[in-house]
């Protein structure tokens, strides 16, 4: 059973920065492509950047440049620090772990805004 837990969102000034966490139970995190997404109200939601288990990473277009993803399997995390936000990054962000299947956190809320 594979459960995950994202942490780090909060209320941020345009221009701050944030770093997301997502913790992984399990024993099959270091074999499998995690990745984050957002849903923002009213809207799809939308990839925002992957990380393979050898660490190639991908990301929307739109976070290109400010926003990083990372991992530690030592740890079972997955991370993604985001500067320079903007107030069209305000979503509840999700963190997906891949592995013959999907399995998703509850999600935790970005919001920026001054």
């Amino acid at each position: 059973q594979v459960q995950l837990v994202e942490s780090g969102g909060g209320l941020v000034q345009p221009g701050g920065s944030l770093r997301l966490s997502c913790a992984a139970s399990g024993s099959i995190f270091s074999v499998s492509t995690m990745g984050w997404y957002r849903q923002a109200p009213g809207k799809p939601r939308e990839l925002v950047a992957t990380i393979s288990t050898g660490g190639n990473t991908n990301y929307a277009d739109s976070v290109k440049g400010r926003f990083t993803v990372s991992r530690d399997n030592a740890k079972n995390t997955v991370y993604l620090q985001m500067n320079s936000l903007k107030p069209d990054d305000t979503a509840v962000y999700y963190c997906k772990l891949f592995r013959f299947r999907d399995y998703w956190g509850q999600g935790t809320q970005v919001t920026v805004s001054s």
